[in-house]
């Protein structure tokens, strides 16, 4: 089967320079930007187990891993556009004994994996709370990708912590604005976080993206602030270390 009879209308292939990964977009739905780059390569990847994907969209962050380890890799999506697209990814990259896409909503996830299964889980969730100033007029990819609709960080937490092994981890990127309230609903399901790095479109701007890497059942303190990533020089180009990122 060739690259472009797995595209549908609309639809595009995508492939950063330093990776062989591809994937498989569509401006009519959320794509991958550059939070799934960097959430990607941010905890480190266990080399075998289970990795599980949560709020995969188009499955961009588990397969960006995929060349980094032979865990098996489980991608979970509700939308079932966005898990079709993942679904094809996975095909296009011939990558069917490693990966496998569920399309679900998150809270059925036990349904489908045991607990305390999961060596490292990924999420890129929902950032914005739904509230009168949310934007209902978007799409219903948009809106079910940047809102919480469909589920919360409540939710996430919980179902990371059944999921996941006594030490494993999970690394999640958010928005720094809800830093404290997602420190706190970690610690809350025994989620101890251990790395966290902030990250700035600009030296001079403040910070729009927060990674996180939590413990289950890690031991307090010990918390390791990593050095600010700037994405941006002044002139708009990548900074050396983004560059390298996405360009090797």
């Amino acid at each position: 089967m060739t690259s472009q009879s797995l595209l549908k209308p609309k639809e595009r292939i995508d492939q950063l320079a330093t990776n062989d990964v591809k994937i498989i977009q569509s401006r009519d739905v959320f794509s991958y930007s550059v939070d799934a780059v960097l959430l990607s390569r941010f905890p480190n990847i266990p080399k075998r187990g289970q990795i599980v994907d949560l709020c995969a969209g188009n499955g961009a962050v588990g397969l960006f891993a995929s060349n980094s380890t032979t865990a098996s890799i489980v991608a979970i999506e509700i939308q079932e556009r966005l898990a079709d697209m993942a679904n094809r990814s996975v095909q296009l990259n011939k990558l069917e004994q490693q990966v496998r896409v569920i399309n679900d909503d998150l809270a059925n996830t036990l349904n489908h994996l045991k607990p305390s299964s999961t060596d490292l889980i990924f999420c890129n969730p929902p950032y914005f709370k739904l509230d009168e100033q949310s934007r209902i007029n978007e799409s219903e990819h948009y809106l079910l990708a940047r809102h919480e609709l469909a589920t919360n960080l409540d939710a996430i937490c919980r179902i990371s912590q059944q999921l996941l092994k006594t030490n494993g981890h999970i690394a999640m990127v958010h928005r720094p604005d809800r830093f404290f309230e997602i420190i706190q609903t970690m610690t809350q399901y025994n989620l101890v976080p251990k790395r966290i790095q902030f990250v700035y479109p600009k030296s001079d701007r403040d910070a729009n993206i927060l990674l996180i890497d939590a413990i289950k059942d890690g031991k307090p303190g010990g918390e390791k602030f990593l050095p600010p990533l700037i994405l941006h020089k002044p002139d708009g180009s990548y900074t050396d270390e983004v560059y390298q990122i996405y360009y090797g």
